[in-house]
């Protein structure tokens, strides 16, 4: 084997070293209150059976690049296999956009109970809120 990692789709690196291209490193990630806070008080909102997309748009100041937090409350899946399945399918269907997405934060809340937790389902009905804020292609 020639050690060469995969890289990314879209090209990027942490500290000189290639992102594996099926990773999720912290730089992907809203990890503080604060972040959170900043895209909850932008109050923008796409929304769809399930899921609500809170997005803020990121300052030219700030590393370009969209990110994302989960919000997956018990209240509305109370087992935890269903809400880690719920978050494993936002983290990959983000992944897979990432390099489309406009420069923006994105925290994506499940909203309402689902009756029946159909995993295609959930991964269309994310793939279709994430696409409405990819960055229109030249």
């Amino acid at each position: 084997m020639s050690g060469s990692r995969p890289v990314a789709e879209d090209g990027a690196t942490l500290a000189g070293v290639p992102v594996s291209a099926n990773a999720f490193p912290k730089h992907y990630r809203l990890i503080k209150t604060d972040e959170y806070s900043s895209v909850f008080g932008f109050r923008k909102v796409l929304k769809s059976r399930h899921f609500l997309l809170h997005y803020r748009p990121r300052n030219a100041s700030e590393t370009p690049g969209a990110r994302l937090g989960l919000v997956v409350a018990k209240r509305f899946l109370r087992r935890s296999i269903d809400r880690n399945l719920v978050r494993r399918l936002a983290r990959e269907n983000f992944r897979l956009l990432r390099a489309r997405l406009k420069s923006c934060d994105f925290v994506l809340r499940v909203a309402t109970k689902p009756q029946v937790l159909d995993r295609r389902a959930m991964a269309q009905e994310i793939r279709g809120l994430l696409g409405k804020m990819t960055s229109p292609e030249p």
